[in-house]
């Protein structure tokens, strides 16, 4: 185990900054397109069935955005700690996070899912489900509700694995679940009948089964923290420690799903064309930022590491080799994106109404899109380094703080167009206000 400890440590300290962050971020990047590949099949599929179930699709997506908030927030919260710890040599301390966030996460998970399935009309109303579409919603969202603890935990594994430097690991459980979802989407939909229902169960068996998968390294020894019920901890500065550092996470993917929300119900105005069309963009934006965000969170363990061990000059590197690759693979894929935009939306519903207005917020979220990984990026520096309130800050900026007013004041004056830009635009704000918070941080350093 220590020879072990002493590779890892060489490796996250000597490795040259980009070969490392690119070694630990293509397989985050694999990861998070087929987890993204497969929640588009969910709504390719879906949406061949009836408008108002590929706007259901929309709906859920809100929900799951919450589930994952809160895997995140521990994942993150325990990961970071764990680096740290890591690249300070404190092995012990660091097995206390990786057994109290898992149990923080089941537990969560489990609550979630038991309120959602008491009220499913109230849920699904809050998330901004129309009436024709909240019957769909609701038998979509059954099955997500039954695999919430399966989807919180395996978003705290996959990310104690990122941050432990295993990321091939986390590839192999979210693969596995990604490409089991994909197979059995078309099979329970439509060869066995169960037209929405098939889609529900098809992602909470893959949820669970890669959650497995996940959790095989720690039970077999693969790991240098362990999961054991000795190690989860009584002490509430633990606790506190955990929440707080992964607080930039949930708010990050809470205010993505409370504006995923706005969202559905301002477009819900213009019909449930709108809905769908807002659905599709959604899910294509996310396959997008995968390209750029599987590199950042390849940066994340870099940067939490060697802020640990006191290698600073590495930690500034990292940032900005990430900030700039991750900005010209965006350019690139944001470029072919807005010139396909109306085949791209073709591919999920040929109506008139939902082409007219998925092509116009498409093109809207790709010119704007490639600037995310500047805010993106400087939330991770600050979360991975234990720097809390200026992480929750470009979190918020970035999730919501911005787009939800301009979601709300934006369709009076200009209509549908409103809606499309209003994200956007908070990603050009976003970036404008992180980059003098990174330079302020870095005279610091």
């Amino acid at each position: 185990m220590q020879d072990a400890e002493s590779r890892q440590y060489e490796k996250m300290t000597q490795t040259p900054i980009g070969k490392l962050i690119l070694m630990m971020g293509l397989p985050t990047t694999v990861s998070m397109l087929i987890t993204n590949i497969y929640n588009m099949a969910d709504t390719f599929y879906v949406s061949k069935i009836s408008i108002e179930a590929s706007g259901a699709t929309g709906i859920v997506f809100a929900l799951m955005a919450v589930l994952q908030a809160f895997g995140f927030m521990f994942g993150h919260g325990a990961g970071s700690n764990i680096s740290r710890l890591l690249g300070a040599k404190k092995v012990e301390h660091a097995k206390i996070f990786t057994s109290t966030s898992v149990f923080l996460a089941l537990l969560t998970g489990m609550l979630i899912g038991v309120f959602g399935l008491l009220f499913p009309d109230l849920l699904m109303r809050a998330l901004g489900s129309t009436d024709t579409i909240l019957w769909n919603a609701k038998i979509y969202g059954s099955f997500i509700l039954i695999s919430a603890p399966a989807m919180t935990v395996g978003c705290v594994l996959n990310n104690i694995l990122r941050y432990e430097g295993e990321a091939a690991f986390a590839m192999a459980g979210l693969c596995t679940g990604g490409l089991l979802n994909m197979f059995l989407d078309p099979v329970l939909i439509f060869r066995c009948n169960m037209g929405i229902a098939g889609a529900g169960l098809s992602t909470a068996v893959s949820q669970y089964i890669s959650t497995a998968i996940l959790l095989l390294p720690f039970l077999r020894g693969k790991t240098v923290t362990k999961i054991s019920c000795r190690y989860i901890t009584k002490d509430v500065a633990d606790v506190g420690n955990i929440i707080l550092t992964g607080l930039p996470s949930l708010a990050r993917q809470g205010l993505n799903s409370i504006s995923t929300a706005v969202l559905n119900r301002q477009a819900a105005v213009f019909g449930d064309a709108a809905v769908a069309a807002m659905s599709i963009v959604g899910r294509c934006g996310n396959l997008l930022f995968s390209f750029a965000l599987g590199i950042a969170q390849g940066f994340q363990p870099v940067c939490a590491f060697n802020y640990g061990a006191g290698k600073k000059e590495r930690v500034k590197k990292a940032t900005w080799f990430t900030v700039i690759f991750g900005i010209a693979v965006m350019s690139v894929l944001c470029t072919i994106c807005d010139f396909f935009a109306p085949e791209i939306i073709v591919m999920f519903r040929d109506e008139a109404s939902v082409l007219k207005a998925g092509t116009g917020a498409l093109r809207w979220m790709c010119r704007m899109l490639f600037l995310l990984p500047v805010s993106a990026v400087g939330s991770m520096l600050f979360q991975s380094i234990g720097k809390k309130g200026r992480s929750l800050f470009i979190a918020m900026l970035q999730s919501g703080l911005i787009s939800i007013p301009l979601m709300m004041f934006l369709p009076d004056w200009f209509g549908i167009a409103g809606i499309w830009a209003a994200q956007p635009l908070a990603y050009l704000a976003a970036g404008v206000v992180t980059v003098p918070v990174i330079l302020a941080f870095f005279k610091e350093l």
